[in-house]
């Protein structure tokens, strides 16, 4: 497993981060697994040298993560946490309740990473100045280590919200959108992020749109359409049939992580799985070399003018 610093945190982070939301939530969504079954699931990830769990208030999966944790050595492991908005702005009273629930269902003295989960552009302001000092004042009774910050992409596109975060330096980590299809974030966001060295978790490196050969047809179909593929430079029957068998990717989600493994700026990438053999495929693509660079420049140079689409 490659462990990465992230950015000011000083925390040395896996690169691959198991996610506890998306479409699973571990096995839990759906109820595909027990309790104890996606407990195995994190300590599986864990034992393979995965050291940084994402979870949140709304995924309900803290109990899971912490049943885990509480399992292993607590200070070797990061773990980032989210405290939901919704359209209605909170209170700081509010927030602190959250922060107190939220320790209490992960077992845990303190948060590594505690993040404003899917802030809005035209809620910016307001957290800003009410918010971000109750944070800080949590950072410094030892709390939370670090001040994070997600946006809501499928709702913001073009990454304003992070556009607007990175022009203030509170946040210690953030959380953007990217993957192959839509790399928009990597001029308007991880550009501004590196030169002020601020942790970087990618999320959506993986949805439906990259799951499978038949839904990213489909998905590319439609950017041909939409203009925002050229024809001429993908097989549409075959996206990534150009990228050759050896020495390269082995499936589509290998390519989705190996692709953003190797995206300057990048820390760690989140993955989110509820099955035992769908997370030792996913281990294993994060120990894989990196993709060949020319993969790597064509993959960029196809999907440059993707905007529209998150992958969701």
């Amino acid at each position: 497993m490659e462990y990465r610093t992230l950015g000011r945190t000083g925390l040395r982070a896996s690169v691959m981060g198991i996610g506890a939301g998306g479409p699973s939530r571990l096995g839990q969504r759906d109820n595909i697994r027990s309790e104890s079954e996606s407990i195995d699931l994190v300590l599986q990830a864990l034992d393979a040298g995965v050291n940084f769990i994402d979870t949140a208030e709304g995924y309900r999966t803290e109990e899971i993560v912490g049943a885990a944790v509480a399992r292993r050595d607590r200070d070797r492991i990061i773990i980032s946490t989210k405290k939901s908005l919704g359209r209605e702005n909170i209170s700081r009273e509010v927030l602190r309740a959250g922060l107190r629930e939220s320790l209490s269902r992960l077992g845990a003295d303190y948060i590594d990473i505690y993040h404003l989960h899917g802030l809005r552009l035209e809620q910016y302001d307001y957290y800003s100045q009410e918010i971000v000092p109750e944070l800080q004042d949590l950072k410094q009774q030892g709390l939370i280590r670090c001040i994070g910050v997600t946006e809501h992409w499928n709702g913001d596109l073009e990454h304003k919200m992070l556009q607007r975060a990175l022009k203030d330096d509170v946040w210690d980590v953030i959380m953007v959108g990217f993957n192959l299809l839509n790399q928009s974030a990597r001029e308007t966001v991880l550009r501004t992020a590196r030169e002020k060295d601020i942790g970087v978790l990618i999320m959506f490196a993986l949805r439906r749109a990259l799951s499978g050969p038949d839904k990213l047809r489909a998905t590319v179909r439609t950017l041909i359409e939409r203009g925002e593929v050229n024809p001429d430079e993908i097989d549409s029957e075959d996206p990534l049939g150009f990228l050759p068998a050896e020495g390269s990717a082995v499936s589509i989600p290998d390519t989705a992580y190996r692709f953003c493994q190797a995206e300057a700026g990048a820390h760690v990438i989140l993955s989110g799985t509820g099955n035992p053999g769908h997370l030792a495929a996913n281990l294993a693509s994060f120990a894989r070399p990196p993709l060949p660079r020319e993969d790597i420049q064509r993959l960029k140079h196809i999907f440059r003018d993707v905007t529209s689409v998150t992958g969701q």
